[in-house]
């Protein structure tokens, strides 16, 4: 078993040939573009540079329908772009992946500085209902190993799975072990054989459409809803460090998790990888403590979501900008009431 220096793209890159990704199909954009120049020469890809993120990601849909796992990467701007796709290969049942390298947004922003800014679209981006599996890892090694789950959670669920990134994840170099993981293989039969239904339309048992019957569309939305929550729980990954001495919970993910270790000896941190479906332990972990704080780079895009789950008033960390700077985030804590009982500098 190997161990490399990898960018975090590089990661992303050579898990997912390993996963079976066949067909790989994206437009450049920062700070993702990596993951695209990557695979250009690898033969067992096929990799094709489109004209745009929906040529993109409608390419990678088609082709999955011919059989192939299929992938494509972006950051913020071109993930707008595909959502109405997104939802598309979420009506059809297509396995698929994304990967979204956040930045600073709204619109082209900063391009080249890290952002939490995609949460909220991750799981709403489409319209209509449907229930996205969405990993979001915190270094090189665990994209390396969560792009395996995303391959594979797809396949499950015959679903598109989002792998949630940044510009500081992606473009940090560390080693990684290169692990082969269990993978899983494709089920359905492509395009052409047997009988399915290939449009956007509401649609019962998989063949012909029904666009007038509303209990035809609740039972399509109820299985649409329930494999998805089914698989995810396959995929139950977070990470949490208890703290006896804390009455506070701090909840981080992504690249600002990695600063919320800093703290971990003044309060109990809980770091969600799946971050959509929400993880169910989260409320139970919750309730052992008097209060919980969440710490975003966004302006609280996941708060909302983890009060739906705990049931208590979360207080929030929001940094904005690009910019992880340890005295603000300590400011920001300390200047919350509740906060736990025990101190430290961040100078420790």
């Amino acid at each position: 078993m190997s161990k490399l220096l990898l960018q975090g793209n590089q990661a992303i890159v050579y898990a997912a040939e390993r996963a079976g990704l066949g067909f790989f199909a994206g437009y450049p954009i920062t700070p993702a573009s990596e993951i695209l120049l990557e695979f250009v020469g690898r033969k067992r890809v096929k990799v094709l540079q489109m004209e745009d993120e929906i040529a993109s990601i409608n390419a990678i849909i088609g082709a999955s329908l011919a059989g192939r796992k299929t992938m494509t990467a972006t950051s913020g701007p071109g993930f707008s772009l595909m959502q109405e796709s997104i939802g598309l290969a979420h009506m059809m049942e297509v396995p698929l992946v994304i990967v979204n390298v956040q930045r600073v947004g709204p619109s082209t922003g900063m391009p080249t500085f890290p952002a939490q800014g995609d949460i909220m679209q991750s799981r709403f981006g489409s319209h209509g209902d449907y229930c996205p599996i969405v990993f979001y890892p915190n270094s090189v090694e665990e994209l390396y190993q969560h792009t395996f789950s995303a391959f594979n959670a797809a396949e499950e669920s015959l679903s598109p799975v989002i792998l949630l990134s940044d510009g500081f994840i992606s473009h940090i170099y560390e080693t990684v072990e290169l692990k082969t993981y269990p993978t899983v293989d494709r089920t359905r039969p492509p395009l052409g054989m047997g009988r399915r239904h290939f449009t956007g339309l509401t649609h019962k048992d998989n063949t012909k459409p029904v666009t007038s019957d509303p209990e035809v569309h609740r039972a399509l939305l109820r299985h649409l809803k329930k494999k998805c929550e089914d698989v995810s729980e396959k995929y139950n990954f977070y990470e949490y460090i208890g703290n006896d001495t804390a009455d506070t919970l701090l909840i981080s993910y992504g690249a600002l998790s990695r600063a919320a270790y800093k703290f971990r000896d003044k309060y109990a941190l809980f770091r969600p990888i799946r971050i959509f479906p929400i993880i169910k332990d989260l409320k139970e972990i919750a309730e052992q403590y008097e209060s919980v704080i969440i710490m975003e780079m966004n302006l609280g895009q996941y708060r909302n979501q983890v009060e739906s789950v705990v049931h208590k008033h979360v207080e929030l960390v929001s940094l904005t900008g690009g910019k992880i700077d340890l005295k603000e985030i300590w400011d920001k804590l300390t200047a919350i009431k509740g906060r736990g009982r025990k101190r430290v500098s961040v100078a420790d």
